[in-house]
């Protein structure tokens, strides 16, 4: 008969299922019975807790045989590090708090963060159903039909909240949104959480980023959601590993002195204990090393360089087997002797093969420092690694762990920038640094000869060539070759672009202007090349499956390329000839003043001169739509994208204004100075902070708008225009907008996705008014096919910023624009727009709330409608978790490029809450994330509404 595995639910009962676990490819399940079947014999208990205190990874097995010692009374508890009450107490606070929120568990690397997220997973296994992710985030789609799997118990009848500990970054909004639409397709009605997920993340420089976060803003650890574990012990942590040393040292002796795992802890990660252990390595020489010396320095600067990396078992016996003074019939561990005792081989899974790593990555880069000290340096160490080591195929693990080596750029320690990384991967800098830059390239170049087929070797290579070396030619050879490996790839393909920029960069006053159009001419072809390489994978990821969308946003860097080009080659041009300015502005003919120009021979590049202004503006109006419309959906956009796209667009647009007005054209050149001559522009001004222009900018749309020759583009650019003006408390007396838009033929393009938002935006229903004056329902899918047509293969990777929200005002002075609200928020102009709107902490701030107007509506089968009356017109939410809720809701109401959106969605109770209507259905709430930020709570504004918990106005969210 078939063992059992027990699931918690949520009323604290279990069940008790069979072959449930064969279901789970991507999650490692912790039951709630748990070995409790099982009999451990003596040895391997001992064996297990041997390989946990000597340093390997911990083991389910290891806290089961904790408790079984502190139950009978030969051993202590489990040590909890400090941080194990918090993360317990924010866990449970969410089981009956809907919504969604995000913590994260922070730790240095080797001080024990991921031992604490697993004891915590271990101890809720009979309150929660815990597992660990062990397949990729990104993979969304099937993480979330066996995290629904293991909330439904296989079955619907007996529910309860997974918690999901997650080991590594990831883009939660993915995840969710999956589980989401899992829940939906089963039609699963839930009254507790779906998940919580618990993402422990290994990161110095996030560490560090919160700690200058939290110095800025004056808070500590107490009063935000993050937990950090760094490796220093408070006083009663360090009462409780004494205790435990002795008991250790009781119970195993001797043995206890290589503990090394244990005995770092212990003494407070001393560096005279690392040092004293690591002593064995101050007798390697430099030459003539055993093969045993060198896997040991392999492994060393491996797990110095790259957390979690191992190597296996059968290849490092592989790599001695070329020693024949050693036996082959002795075990890894005894053939690397003197350096056993610093060497781990543990195998959690029978599975798979044993793997090999240092005790302690303190102890790793301890030995590689020594090494380096007796002249074995790390280039050398690296190289041989390379080609003595990797002699064959590969394991993809292992090729992993190389491309983290020498590939993997980490973020500047101290940034506060989530994407300010650095210019190289850390073994790459600290060879530079402590050796010769030559070696690095060394290092890369065995690298990019070795994997023969791997284009991120050449490519890293030519960044150094062209960055640290400043060898154009080579670097102009890798890049190509990095091509040729992969020539599909855009992002391989920006490195050539990338060269040639930086080698026109680097030209003086001494080059002439044919040789810095040549190298602008070869720049300007590698750019265009990656951004046709950039549209067609987004094409791809269009017609593919989910995980394709999720892995390829838009790669912009061939646009932003060329316009780094364009303002270089302005700057140098003008810089040795002022006639150059009025040729590259289009002001004057080229022909006309080749003469002066000194060069007859610079008509070859007449083509590529007369097309830049033109290409410029186009490039600059992707930009205003790419950065206005929406915004990364992982991380913040780069501050200086739309600075210097500006001062660009600024060189090439000039500053001269024709004299006549012929057909607007010198109106139309004031506009574009102003960066306001389509509609994307428009709606950024607030962001330029130019807001002195805007009146002047109503002026001109106006002149266009009331010519006889005006454009449906020409009323609407004039609406956004006002309506911007509104914003800054200028407008002027409304007119009859309504009745102007219906004056207006709508486009005869179904694109033109400004028109249809406009159109919502006016003809959206008045505080005072019970229903629609206009089908809102068509208006919404007019507006969402625009989106569909015109930008949807631009921003699908990307998060919709909303443009408006709707206030209390009257006529257009009741369309709030984001920018408004940024400020109110934080105070401060002049801070850059990077506002997460995902989140919507903004909605809880008392002044934001002030100038925005409460909707009512309902939720409703996973969808929420705005009600006028009688009438439901369903909207999109900013966040699918608020709709797992069904019942009346109120919401503010923000409008991207794609239509409206219900913002910050709050589930309201009439007060005659003793009868629920039929369609009420019992949801509490769905997906929330144990990775984030305490949600406040904050007063309920809804008249004639009060929250289900009655005492707590505003502390639920739907």
């Amino acid at each position: 008969m078939a063992r059992k595995t027990a699931l918690s639910t949520s009323a604290g009962k279990k069940i008790y299922l069979e072959d449930i676990g064969d279901y789970f490819t991507v999650l490692d399940v912790v039951y709630a019975n748990q070995f409790e079947e099982d009999t451990i014999d003596q040895e391997t208990a001992q064996q297990t807790e041997e390989r946990f205190f000597r340093g390997a990874p911990p083991e389910w097995l290891n806290f089961h045989i904790s408790q079984l010692a502190e139950s009978n009374g030969t051993g202590s508890p489990f040590i909890k590090r400090d941080g194990y009450k918090r993360l317990v107490q924010q866990i449970n606070k969410r089981r009956n708090h809907p919504g969604t929120s995000i913590v994260k568990l922070l730790h240095q690397q080797g001080c024990g963060g991921t031992t604490l997220a697993m004891q915590v997973l271990w101890d809720m296994r009979k309150t929660f159903r815990c597992a660990v992710l062990t397949g990729l985030p990104l993979e969304s789609t099937k993480v979330a039909k066996e995290v629904v799997h293991l909330f439904t118990g296989g079955s619907g009848n007996d529910l309860n909240t997974v918690l999901l500990l997650i080991n590594d970054e990831f883009i939660w909004e993915h995840l969710q949104d999956s589980i989401m639409a899992e829940i939906e397709e089963r039609e699963i009605d839930v009254d507790v959480p779906v998940v919580i997920l618990f993402n422990c993340v290994r990161s110095d420089s996030a560490i560090l980023k919160l700690e200058h976060v939290r110095e800025k803003e004056g808070s500590n650890e107490r009063n935000t959601d993050c937990v950090v574990l760094k490796r220093i012990l408070s006083d009663a942590e360090q009462r409780e590993l004494d205790t435990k040393k002795e008991e250790l040292d009781r119970i195993y002796g001797a043995k206890a002195s290589q503990f090394h795992g244990f005995n770092i802890l212990q003494s407070n990660f001393s560096s005279d204990y690392i040092q004293e252990v690591c002593a064995i390595f101050n007798t390697v020489e430099r030459k003539n090393k055993p093969l045993k010396t060198q896997l040991a320095s392999f492994l060393c600067l491996l797990n110095a360089y790259v957390p979690g990396s191992y190597l296996l078992e059968s290849d490092c016996l592989d790599f001695l087997k070329h020693d024949h003074s050693l036996q082959d019939d002795l075990s890894l561990v005894t053939l690397m002797q003197p350096f056993s005792h610093l060497i781990l081989s543990f195998q959690h899974d029978k599975r798979c093969e044993k793997k090999i790593r240092m005790a302690h990555p303190m102890i790793a880069k301890c030995c590689t420092e020594l090494l380096a000290d007796a002249g074995v340096t790390r280039s050398d160490t690296a190289r041989n690694f390379l080609m003595c080591f990797c002699r064959d195929d590969v394991s993809p693990s292992l090729l992993g762990f190389i491309k983290d080596l020498l590939t993997k750029r980490e973020r500047k320690r101290g940034s506060a920038e989530d994407l300010d990384l650095e210019k190289f991967s850390t073994l790459i800098l600290h060879i530079s640094e402590m050796e010769d830059k030559k070696q690095s390239a060394s290092v890369l170049k065995v690298a990019s000869y070795k994997f023969d087929k791997n284009s991120l070797f050449p490519q890293a290579l030519a960044r150094f060539c062209y960055g640290e070396l400043k060898e154009y030619i080579d670097a102009e050879i890798w890049a190509k070759r990095a091509i040729e490996r992969e020539p599909k790839k855009s992002f391989i393909a920006d490195t050539l672009g990338q060269v040639h920029k930086n080698h026109l960069r680097s030209k003086g006053l001494s080059a002439t202007p044919r040789e810095l159009l040549q190298l602008a001419e070869k720049a300007i072809d590698a750019f265009e090349h990656e951004e046709e390489l950039a549209e067609e994978e987004q094409r791809k990821s269009q017609r593919g499956d989910e995980k394709s969308k999720v892995m390829w946003g838009l790669n912009t860097r061939g646009q932003f390329g060329f316009l780094q080009v364009c303002r270089i080659l302005f700057d140098q041009l003008v810089s040795q000839n002022e006639a150059w300015k009025g040729v590259l502005t289009k002001n004057v003919s080229m022909g006309s003043v080749l003469k002066s120009l000194g060069d007859n021979k610079l008509d070859r590049f007449r083509d590529l001169i007369e097309n830049l202004r033109v290409k410029v503006e186009k490039k600059t109006e992707f930009f205003d739509i790419f950065l206005t419309y929406s915004q990364s959906a992982i991380k913040r956009d780069k501050a200086y994208v739309s600075k210097e796209v500006a001062e660009c667009y600024k060189k090439y647009v000039g500053d001269l204004v024709p004299e006549h007005n012929d057909g607007h054209r010198k109106t139309f050149q004031k506009l574009k100075q102003k960066l306001a001559v389509h509609s994307a522009g428009i709606l950024s001004c607030l962001d330029r902070t130019c807001t002195s222009d805007i009146e002047h900018i109503v002026e001109w749309w106006q002149e266009i708008e009331q010519s006889k020759d005006s454009t449906t583009r020409a009323f609407v650019n004039l609406m956004f225009a006002k309506i911007m003006l509104s914003n800054r408390n200028k407008a002027k007396p409304s007119s009859d907008y309504r009745n102007a838009l219906r004056q207006r033929k709508p486009p005869a393009s179904p694109t033109l996705a400004e028109y249809h938002i406009l159109s919502l935006l006016l003809l959206w229903p008045a505080d005072d008014e019970d229903k629609p004056v206009s089908d809102l329902s068509q208006l919404i899918k007019l507006a969402s096919h625009a989106y569909e047509r015109e930008y949807k293969t631009m921003l699908q990777s990307r998060y919709l910023r909303p443009l408006f929200f709707l206030g209390p005002g009257e006529g257009l002075n009741r369309f709030v624009h984001r920018r408004v609200l940024e400020i109110v928020w934080t105070k401060d102009a002049l801070q850059e727009s990077n506002t997460n709107w995902r989140n919507e902490n903004i909605f809880r701030d008392t002044a934001v709330e002030e100038r925005l107007l409460k909707v009512e509506g309902v939720v409703r089968n996973y969808r929420v409608y705005a009600t006028f009356g009688d009438t439901k017109v369903e909207l999109e939410a900013n966040r699918r978790d608020s709709l797992f809720r069904s019942g009346q809701v109120s919401f503010y109401l923000g409008f991207t490029i794609k239509g409206p959106v219900a913002f910050s969605i709050q589930r309201r109770l009439l007060i005659t809450e003793g009868k629920k209507t039929p369609h009420h259905k019992k949801i509490l709430c769905g997906i929330y994330l144990y990775c984030g930020v305490m949600v406040p709570t904050r007063p309920n504004t809804i008249s004639g509404g009060t929250t289900e918990n009655g005492n707590n106005p505003g502390a639920e969210t739907a």
